[in-house]
This record gives C-alpha cells, structure tokens and sequence, in this order.
C-alpha cells in the first residue's frame, strides 16, 4: 500500500485545505470590516469600507480640530537697533562709548574720564518683569497717552508695550529727575515708532 492516501487521510487533506480557504476567506474579508453572526450562528463577512463602490464605501470628514492656534509671539528686535547713539547721548547730556548689546539689553556708558552717565534698553519679558517689580516696589508712575498700545514713565525709566513687545529704557544721570522727564517721554514716542 503505497502512494495512495486512506479515505480518513483523504478527508483530512480536504478538511486542512477548507479551514485554510476559510481562513484566507475571512482574513481577506476582515482586514476593512467586521464580522457579523448569522441567523444559523456562523460567521458572515460584513462588506469591506474604503472601496469606490458607493454602496459599500462610507465616507467621513475628519473631525474639525477644536484647537486654537496659540498667538504669535513677538517679533526679535535688536534692543540697539531702537535706540541712535546721538539719541542715547542727546538723553544723557554728555558723551557716551559705544552700545553694548547682551542678549536682550543695550547700554550705552560714558567714558571713566566723563560724567557719570548710562541709557539701558531692555527689550521682551525683561522689560515688563522690572515695571512689575518697580510696582511692587511701589514706585510712582505716570501714564503716557498715545504711546504705543501702552506706555507708562517714572523718574528714571519709560515703558511702552506694542503687540506685546515690551521695551524699557532706563537713564541713570547725577542730575534732578525733573529734567529727564520731558526727553524719557520724547524718546518712548520714537522708540514705539520703529517697534
């Protein structure tokens, strides 16, 4: 008896062939659906989605997006590009070296052999974090109307705040405050001009 397999090899031959045609069947069927049960209690093959069959395809908008786009943030600007040297030393009253920029600070001092003299420009969170602090520290201040979206001044310092970006310019002078009031005021107005 060789070659030819027994009845019993040969229905397991077709049993093994049929679960594996199933199996194709319904993996094949099943990758886009479901399955569902049918009334005799078998699997049925729901219809595949995603086909250009209308019948059978479902289409659906993805969901609209609830988020809102955070604001854009400020522009960089260079705090020496807001602030002349003739500016800085007309504010100053006398002669001053040349600016030093860090990070987000310009300063312009005067020379060891001159009065004592310093224009600060502070640009971004730097420049709102000293108004908040000089607040707290109960320093007086002043409106400045029109300047700016909005611009306040104390003795030493203006503040001005457009599409909020900050700016603070600060003016240290062994002089009355009184006289640097007018020219602190001037030169915020300039300064919101070119922010």
């Amino acid at each position: 008896m060789t070659g030819r397999p027994t009845t019993g090899g040969r229905r397991a031959v077709r049993l093994t062939l049929l679960c594996l045609l199933a199996v194709a069947v319904v993996a094949a069927g099943t990758g886009c659906g479901d399955t569902a049960e049918t009334s005799t209690g078998g699997p049925s093959i729901a219809p595949p989605t995603g086909f250009p069959d209308d019948s059978v395809a479902t289409s659906q908008a993805p969901p609209a997006s609830t988020e809102t786009d955070p604001p854009a943030a400020p522009a960089v600007v260079n705090p020496c590009d807001l602030v002349t040297q003739q500016e800085a030393e007309q504010l100053a009253g006398t002669p001053l070296d040349a600016p030093q920029q860090v990070e987000a600070t310009c300063t312009f001092t005067s020379p060891p052999s001159g009065p004592t003299a310093q224009v600060e420009v502070f640009v971004g969170p730097g420049a709102k974090k000293i108004l908040d602090i000089n607040r707290e520290l109960g320093h007086e201040f002043r409106e400045l109307p029109g300047v700016g979206d909005e611009a306040y001044a104390e003795d030493d310092s203006v503040y001005v705040n457009i599409s909020g970006q900050w700016v603070s310019i600060r003016l240290v002078r062994l002089n009355d405050p009184a006289e640097n009031r007018q020219p602190l005021e001037d030169l915020a107005r300039v300064v919101a001009g070119r922010l």
